[in-house]
């Protein structure tokens, strides 16, 4: 009956420095010895992946929702026509950035935890991409309010 499920992998059984995600049997189970708080950093590592597959995927949503409409209740215009695809595709890489970060946070994290010597927190590469995120995002604030406000009214509102 259970042929087919692949049997855990116990960490401490493999060797000590092949990368812990690649190890073989490759879609097996990693289980780790539950000392103190590490069930518990388990957990937080995975829902801080999680987290970044969110933003990644918010972003996504967002590159498509500028390249295919990249105005308010009018037609675009010239600029808006202009620049929805160059803002959609830079919204697409900080998505393909926000997953790879979280990723290599994950596995980092969990080869950490390995060896025993985890300690979480956010490094500069993780900083550098919230940055570069939170720039992204604030601009194209400014830039649809900027050419909202420039376009002359159709309707009362």
């Amino acid at each position: 009956m259970n042929r087919y499920r692949p049997k855990p992998v116990l960490v401490d059984e493999l060797q000590p420095h092949s990368p812990l995600i690649l190890s073989s049997p490759f879609i097996s189970p990693l289980v780790f010895e539950n000392n103190a708080s590490d069930a518990r950093d388990h957990c937080a590592n995975e829902r801080n992946f999680l987290s970044w597959l969110r933003l990644s995927m918010y972003l996504c949503i967002v590159s498509i929702a500028v390249v295919i409409s990249f105005h308010f209740k009018r037609e675009p215009s010239e600029l808006e026509e202009k620049l929805s695809l160059p803002l959609g595709i830079c919204f697409w890489v900080l998505s393909l950035a926000c997953l790879l970060a979280g990723f290599g946070n994950y596995v980092k994290t969990i080869g950490m935890y390995s060896k025993k010597a985890a300690l979480v927190q956010s490094g500069p590469k993780t900083q550098f991409v919230m940055v570069v995120i939170a720039v992204a995002v604030v601009a194209a604030c400014v830039l649809f309010l900027s050419i909202h406000a420039k376009a002359k009214p159709d309707t009362q509102w």
